[in-house]
């Protein structure tokens, strides 16, 4: 039995690496602004990995460029804000279907 959730996934009992705030974030936007591309990556039982990877991909990015925004003299919240604004579109909050 297949089951999906925008907390996790699980295949015949084995459960699978949890998503974090990222991934569920990404699974909302992507099944809302991207259903062909949700349907077309679990036809090929690829969806929980992609969310994986854009959740850890975010999750690098995020860490690189705060230290960086950090370096320039802004405060932790500030870095991590400007941060947000500059990854959240690479991964996360993909455009939406045409």
């Amino acid at each position: 039995m297949l089951t999906t959730s925008l907390t996790f996934f699980q295949i015949k009992g084995w459960r699978m690496k949890p998503l974090t705030q990222y991934g569920r974030m990404a699974e909302k936007h992507w099944r809302e602004h991207r259903p062909q591309m949700v349907r077309d990556l679990e036809a090929k039982g690829q969806l929980h990995q992609m969310l994986l990877e854009a959740e850890e991909k975010t999750k690098d990015e995020m860490i690189e460029l705060t230290q960086q925004f950090g370096k320039q003299g802004l405060t932790p919240q500030q870095a991590h804000d400007r941060a947000w604004e500059m990854v959240r579109e690479n991964y996360i909050l993909l455009p939406p279907e045409t």
